[in-house]
């Protein structure tokens, strides 16, 4: 096992490097699909730039990055600035040895939850039952598909600031379901994520399930004392930690300007840049007026479903974060193709709701359709002018609907066998005839 693992993180080492000193790479810096006005490169160097000049990168409309980012680089810049592709390339690396690490324990996890529950699966649910050796191989898929993703490698190379936050996620999944969960560093990891791009505190709520069913097993009840002191910990924990990034940041910064650059301008969208999320062409079409009323609503629309799907999902944890990660990628204010890489690669670990998915090649066609034609169709409106802004954002819904089909699509997979599980894979109704399950 530890063979072929070793020597997809080797190669995959190497094609970036190799990469980097290609023409490539600098397209994928100046590609919209790839960076936002968050995460890139360019915008960082711009923010060194009037950092070392005196001048507060905060008080124009240029860097949006966290005061640590800054600082991190600034001294990375000064001290060893031929390693900052290197710092790039090594975090993908370790980004990919954690998801590795996680689909371990992940199976293990999923390995115990089966064992404890099969005295309710029906008799003839033997065939939709997980195998523990074909869980343990998901590692080598989860890391070949993580560093070998197209989008990944393309995220890697234009130095975009989304590999750390990935990375910060992974961490989160990996400390909160590992075999002795570690509730300080998890948390540590979530807040990293959350410092620097907000959305990730929806995890929280997958986390806190996962360390209640540490606490007490995978059967407990919501209303218990020590069900309710494990969630105050985990939130205190969390919050503890938030605390201390932001009093960093602000002893960094000298004033708390930071907080409107940062998270303000991911909450108030002020920079319509064309990227592959939804909210840029809504709000260039919106009248002055309407504006604050729908920033509120796609904003509420990006983590409501956290209510609803932990509710539903409180039984899965895990499967709730890999959700609730999906939809981060699809409904944050400023998105790009490194938002999907987690959740892509993370999907061999689902394998068994494959044959319950039903849209998978469509799926499949409308995410490959869409990453050839976006670059195109930006350089026709842009550039060529022999397009407009319709055209790129017809390609962007497109790519959306795919993420959003992918994600219903699972979800639906998901819950079907968990039904089947427990009815069989011939269910029939009241009356004694065969039944159809239906998701309602």
């Amino acid at each position: 096992m530890a063979a072929p693992i070793l020597s997809t993180l080797f190669f995959g080492f190497v094609i970036r490097i190799y990469l980097f000193n290609t023409p490539i790479a600098k397209w994928c810096a100046g590609n919209n699909e790839i960076t936002t006005p968050i995460t890139s490169w360019k915008r960082v160097t711009e923010g060194l730039s009037l950092y070392n000049s005196g001048i507060s990168p905060y008080a124009g409309d240029i860097f949006h990055e966290t005061p640590l980012i800054l600082k991190f680089f600034n001294y990375t810049v000064k001290k060893m600035p031929g390693l900052v592709d290197l710092i790039f390339v090594l975090t993908d690396i370790l980004t990919a040895f954690v998801l590795e690490r996680s689909v371990k324990f992940i199976s293990q996890y999923m390995a115990l939850q089966q064992h404890k529950r099969e005295r309710q699966f029906a008799k003839d649910a033997e065939k939709i039952k997980i195998s523990f050796d074909d869980l343990m191989w998901r590692r080598v898929y989860v890391v070949l598909a993580y560093l070998f993703n197209p989008y990944t490698i393309a995220t890697c190379l234009a130095k975009s600031t989304a590999v750390f936050n990935n990375l910060a996620m992974a961490g989160t999944l990996l400390f909160s379901i590992k075999a002795r969960p570690n509730r300080r560093v998890a948390m540590f990891c979530l807040a990293i994520a959350a410092y620097q791009s907000l959305y990730p505190v929806m995890l929280l709520a997958p986390a806190a399930i996962c360390f209640v069913q540490n606490d007490l097993g995978f059967k407990f009840k919501w209303t218990s004392l020590i069900a309710i002191k494990s969630v105050a910990r985990t939130c205190g924990w969390f919050a503890l930690w938030m605390s201390g990034l932001l009093l960093w940041s602000f002893w960094i910064e000298k004033s708390w300007n930071f907080l409107y650059s940062t998270y303000g301008f991911v909450l108030t969208v002020p920079d319509l840049t064309p990227n592959v999320g939804l909210f840029w062409y809504f709000f260039t079409e919106m009248f002055e007026h309407f504006r604050l009323f729908f920033v509120c609503v796609f904003q509420i629309n990006a983590f409501i479903y956290t209510v609803p799907l932990s509710i539903k999902l409180k039984d899965h944890p895990v499967f709730l974060m890999y959700i609730l990660m999906s939809i981060i990628a699809v409904f944050k204010s400023y998105p790009s193709y490194g938002d999907t890489t987690l959740y892509i690669a993370l999907l061999p670990v689902w394998y068994f709701t494959f044959e319950f998915q039903r849209n998978s090649f469509v799926i499949g066609c409308m995410y490959i359709s869409t990453t050839v034609l976006a670059p195109i169709l930006y350089y026709l409106w842009i550039y060529a002018g022999s397009a407009n802004a319709n055209f790129y954002f017809a390609v962007t819904l497109v790519y959306n609907t795919a993420q959003i089909f992918l994600i219903t699509d699972i979800l639906f997979a998901f819950l079907k066998r968990e039904y089947h599980l427990i009815h069989g894979l011939k269910p029939k109704d009241y009356d004694g005839k065969p039944g159809v399950v239906q998701l309602e």
